[in-house]
């Protein structure tokens, strides 16, 4: 699958296109095929998201996971301090990085 990824424009955290919005969580992404390009094209436009790009991703039992190591770090938050981590109560939420 292909999702959008990018930086909220006024916080700049991560944030992933859900179908209708941006989301904080990469589990809300959805797959925009080849819809990707018109989608970061009109929401960069409209001063919602900075630098939007589509990334491959896959979707199982265990929510959507980017394909690419650096994708996975920007999705599960701050590597310098595992308790800002999107999953802070999530011991091994490191493990999916890698």
């Amino acid at each position: 699958m292909r999702i959008l990824t990018g930086n909220d424009l006024k916080s700049g955290a991560v944030v992933w296109w859900d179908g209708s919005d941006w989301s904080l969580h990469v589990d809300h992404a959805v797959d925009v095929g080849d819809r990707a390009e018109e989608i970061a094209a009109r929401e960069e436009a409209a001063r919602r998201v900075n630098v939007p790009y589509a990334i491959e991703a896959q979707r199982d039992d265990n929510g959507v996971r980017p394909a690419h190591i650096k994708d996975r770090v920007r999705a599960l938050g701050p590597t310098v301090r595992p308790d800002l981590t999107l999953k802070p109560s999530d011991a091994q939420a490191g493990n999916w990085v890698i």
